[in-house]
């Protein structure tokens, strides 16, 4: 016998024995199926409403001593949208919600270390659908968005008031939205909620239950603008789609981090290109008026 027939026959034993070592509890990277994850339909319900109740809690909790001192100081705040400095407080205080979130969600996930973070969610680029194509279908998405902003403009949404508010504000919502945002979503919506769902219903339901979560979420930032609320309406249902095709959050995170990352990029130098825009320049303009209110 060879000594590469040796080792060949040596090498499965060694492989085996080091997972035993690792107790009962490891689970082999080969063995996952993000499609078929070891939690259930209630944990995935659970961790979403908690992904929710982080963005709500944690910024309430955020502005409380602001808001007192404000009243004891001031007296009543008749309009807590025009106080910038509540707004910033209250923007700044979704990147621990979102550090909370990840922490919670991986500890179901891995089950306290016992598993491995990512790839048992799915984080692999799929043969038919790489780089290339998530950066295009991004960009596709966000012209799509900034014609139907256009055509149809709508009223002033909650995002917009944010924007507007202060310089420091727009720079921590660009920050948010390039850093944070599409990660934790992504990990919520589709890595979390989706293969649950559709291990239970089915991949019909799945799509349209986890676009429906995800729209709804973000209704409350744009509930008075009905195009904005019909973009990210496409932009869920396409993120879903996506995530059923490859069986992988990775191109979702991909779409979703260029999409607003692109707008980022606009929120952080728009001050500058806002001193060049007028009634004849119509694409910048056109820019100025669609982007900011398109970040989910």
């Amino acid at each position: 016998m060879s000594i590469n027939e040796s080792a060949s026959q040596v090498t499965p034993v060694i492989e085996i024995q080091s997972s035993a070592e690792q107790g009962s509890d490891f689970v082999a990277p080969a063995a996952i199926d993000p499609d078929d994850p070891p939690w259930g339909l209630l944990h995935g319900f659970i961790l979403w409403l908690m992904s929710v109740a982080m963005i709500v809690i944690v910024p309430l909790v955020s502005v409380l001593p602001y808001v007192i001192y404000k009243v004891m100081a001031q007296g009543p705040m008749l309009d807590p949208m025009k106080d910038t400095g509540l707004i910033f407080i209250s923007i700044l205080a979704v990147f621990p919600a979102h550090i909370l979130t990840l922490g919670i969600v991986w500890l179901v996930v891995t089950n306290r270390g016992r598993r491995p973070f990512l790839k048992t969610l799915g984080w692999t680029w799929s043969r038919n659908f790489g780089p290339v194509m998530c950066v295009g279908l991004a960009v596709l998405l966000l012209i799509v968005a900034v014609l139907a902003t256009w055509l149809f403009g709508g009223a002033e949404t909650q995002m917009d008031q944010i924007v507007k508010s202060s310089l420091k504000a727009r720079f921590v919502l660009a920050f948010l939205a390039v850093f944070t945002a599409p990660l934790v979503e992504e990990i919520i919506y589709r890595g979390v909620m989706y293969p649950v769902v559709q291990r239970t219903f089915g991949t019909v339901w799945a799509v349209a239950v986890v676009s429906v979560l995800f729209a709804g979420v973000h209704v409350f930032q744009y509930f008075n603008n009905f195009a904005v609320v019909s973009v990210i309406a496409v932009l869920s249902v396409t993120l879903t789609l996506v995530r059923s095709r490859t069986r992988s959050i990775l191109p979702c995170f991909v779409i979703h981090l260029v999409f607003n990352g692109l707008q980022a990029l606009f929120l952080v130098f728009q001050p500058l290109l806002e001193k060049y825009a007028n009634q004849q320049k119509a694409v910048t303009a056109l820019l100025l008026q669609s982007l900011p209110r398109l970040l989910p």
